[in-house]
């Protein structure tokens, strides 16, 4: 039985190899062959070197260092893609997913009616209150609106069975979501609980603006609620207009026109076209979405593995 370790890494050389010895001793307690898919997702320090000394020394090291920054969602799937395990594990490796916990996780996957462990923090200590309090209204926004539940404090790292792998790599979407996806997917999932930790290693690539633009790219993937609020927001617009142009034409029979009309002009004209602006920047994402699914672009572009090593070796 194999199990597949699948680790996107973003300028990540100072945690490879902290992450990689953590690992090592999880391998010698679970009756499992380790095969570790390292994602160099066009990282600009030294983490490709640090990846090919890794799979020059370690046989069941392998790497795939991309053309340039697809984004984690690639790396994701690209790691998923080139799996060959029974079991399939996603981890960061900056050691915010605590190893040992795999221990646990494969004793509970051993029950064939659960085809997924799961991790969940139950606290975000070290966090930025701000990040936190926006990430709790994210997941509380996205179960209200959208058609598929997403777990507060739900991390990527979980342990998955073949079968449930299998059907993930069907969901061949550009636009990719993988907390979604993972959930829309079906199957049964358990989570386990554990407190925050913070890094090793290395600074987070992940700031304030980029994690509100990937909660909006699941908001959108899962939703079509912001589209009904272009449909209702519209008719609103509609509805106060009416009101409005009742409300000044009885003003206007009973204290006469003393204004001559253009103050309540301007005010329907700028809330209207707010409005409309507002509703077709909304579809305009949805449309955007649209254009690129269309184009079939592929999802990540390899530039070099594992195997090109000695070739590479050749050459120098």
């Amino acid at each position: 039985m194999k199990l597949s370790v699948i680790v996107p890494c973003y300028n990540e050389e100072e945690s490879i190899p902290l992450f990689f010895a953590e690992m090592q001793k999880v391998n010698d307690e679970l009756p499992l062959d380790f095969e570790y898919i390292f994602i160099n997702d066009g990282s600009k320090d030294k983490t490709l070197d640090v990846l090919r000394s890794l799979a020059k020394n370690n046989s069941n090291v392998h790497y795939i260092s991309f053309s340039r920054n697809f984004g984690k969602e690639a790396a994701l799937y690209a790691g998923l893609e080139n799996a060959t395990g029974d079991y399939v594990t996603v981890m960061d490796v900056d050691l915010q997913d605590p190893p040992e916990l795999l221990l646990e996780m494969f004793n509970k996957i051993q029950d064939p009616d659960i085809d997924s462990v799961g991790c969940r923090r139950v606290s975000r200590t070290g966090e930025p209150p701000i990040r936190s309090f926006f990430a709790r209204m994210f997941y509380k926004i996205i179960n209200k609106i959208g058609q598929t539940e997403m777990v507060d404090g739900a991390r990527d790292f979980r342990l998955m069975t073949r079968q449930m792998v299998d059907a993930i790599l069907e969901v061949r979407e550009y636009n990719r979501f993988s907390k979604g996806i993972f959930t829309w997917v079906g199957f049964n999932t358990i989570y386990l609980e554990y407190e925050n930790r913070e890094r090793v290693a290395g600074e987070t690539s992940w700031n304030f603006w980029s994690l509100l633009k990937y909660s909006l790219e699941g908001i959108i993937n899962f939703s079509e609620a912001p589209l009904n609020i272009a449909t209702y927001g519209g008719m609103l617009s509609v509805f106060i207009s009416i009101i409005g142009a009742i409300f000044i034409i009885v003003r206007t029979l009973v204290f006469g026109d003393r204004t001559s009309g253009w103050p309540s002009l301007v005010i329907i004209i700028l809330f209207c076209s707010g409005i409309n602006l507002l509703m077709l920047g909304i579809i305009g994402r949805y449309i955007s979405k649209i254009f690129l699914e269309t184009k079939s672009r592929p999802i990540y572009i390899i530039r070099e593995t594992e195997k090109d090593l000695k070739k590479l070796t050749i050459v120098k």
